[in-house]
């Protein structure tokens, strides 16, 4: 018996797939944007509500001092996106070696005038509270500039010497400045983000095994020589040996967490802020999201971080342009990192390393650049929505 097509009646709207959705030449502008957003704002008020009793205390009563000051870098932050957001490809690319010249200009000022903040020597101060962490834009301008590079040379880049040259010589440049201010911790994301470089122009894999087992053994010896780092590691493998020592940060986090339960305990009702779990603020935000926000917040983030590396990834994929793949990888690759890396110890599955939750945590240093990489990312996918169009 022959059927027939069900008839849609003038008022009811059509029904769009996701799929449809995705296939749409802005749809991943548009995700990134929203995702971006969500994020941003998420962080902002989690800022406002995790730093509150802290900044009370440190500002003379003023409990919306760093909120005010999250709000202020969120802004410059959307507004350097915006402008990269609009930028043409070819102009991004050419931005890549004057950014990549002023980085490394800042990391060797900050060993020389730099303030150290717990044992790290890597803020340059303008006075007041303007004072900006080099290593931080370090990240965005090793991708940018590395993706030009190996856009220049990508047709002779199956000789060796090609491929490491001046690659290699420049990315342990930067990775020896940031170790030598002791930021162990940005280091940690560095290099996946310039291991990721060579993944993805087809390095002979014998090379990663090298890498990681240099990697590794640097960790491990800066570990040993400094007792703070030591002391994270060990807190890291005996959580509960040492409660009210090394091991209190992780055990209030995991506190924090396990008080939200689902639904968590409202916005602005956290306990763990008052004093109890340090760097509420910054490294340790994602367990006060566990606590007010609970696993609705907690997943959530997660969900929106996931969608901006699928997003990337697509991108990556739907393009000829080595540039903009191994740019976007790129910085694909360092939020990814970043998120794991301190979500990781706020769970107690990594070591404590200080590196803050993009987008999320308290700092202008951190949330600039992030900004910057995405609305570069916003920029190619642009370009992949008018070369399809």
């Amino acid at each position: 018996m022959a059927t027939t097509k069900p008839v849609r009646k003038p008022h009811e709207p059509e029904k769009v797939s996701i799929s449809d959705r995705l296939a749409h030449p802005m749809a991943h502008y548009q995700v990134l944007l929203g995702a971006t957003g969500l994020l941003l704002s998420l962080g902002v008020v989690m800022v406002a509500s995790a730093s509150s009793v802290y900044s009370y205390q440190m500002n003379n009563g003023n409990s919306w001092a760093l909120a005010t000051r999250q709000l202020i870098f969120a802004v410059l932050g959307v507004m350097s996106m915006i402008w990269f957001s609009q930028r043409r490809v070819e102009t991004i690319r050419r931005i890549a070696p004057f950014f990549m010249v002023g980085v490394l200009i800042l990391l060797v000022a900050v060993l020389f005038i730099g303030t150290a903040t717990h044992g790290q020597k890597n803020w340059i101060e303008f006075g007041g509270p303007i004072r900006i962490q080099p290593s931080e834009f370090a990240k965005l301008a090793i991708v940018l500039w590395a993706a030009e590079i190996l856009d220049r040379k990508y047709h002779v880049i199956d000789e060796r010497r090609n491929l490491l040259v001046p690659l290699a010589p420049v990315c342990g440049i930067v990775l020896l400045l940031v170790i030598a201010e002791g930021d162990l911790g940005t280091a940690m994301v560095m290099m996946p983000i310039m291991a990721s470089f060579l993944w993805f122009v087809g390095a002979p894999k014998q090379w990663f095994a090298w890498m990681a087992g240099v990697a590794f053994t640097g960790i491990i010896a800066l570990s040993i020589a400094a007792p703070y780092r030591m002391q994270r590691f060990t807190s890291w493998l005996h959580p509960g040996a040492d409660p009210q020592g090394t091991g209190f940060q992780v055990a209030h986090g995991k506190q924090a967490l396990g008080t939200g339960g689902w639904w968590g305990v409202g916005l602005g009702g956290s306990r763990e802020k008052w004093g109890t779990l340090p760097e509420a603020h910054t490294d340790f935000i994602y367990a006060v999201i566990g606590e007010e926000l609970g696993i609705l917040g907690t997943i959530s983030v997660l969900l929106l971080f996931s969608a901006i590396i699928i997003v990337g990834i697509r991108i990556a994929r739907g393009t000829n342009d080595a540039f903009i793949q191994i740019a976007t990888l790129g910085i694909v690759t360092w939020i990814m990192t970043q998120a794991f890396v301190n979500i990781g110890a706020v769970l107690g599955l990594l070591p404590i390393t200080g590196v803050p939750l993009p987008l999320v945590s308290y700092g202008g240093s951190s949330l600039v650049p992030t900004l910057m990489g995405l609305g570069i990312l916003m920029a190619f996918a642009k370009h992949e929505a008018q070369e399809n169009a």
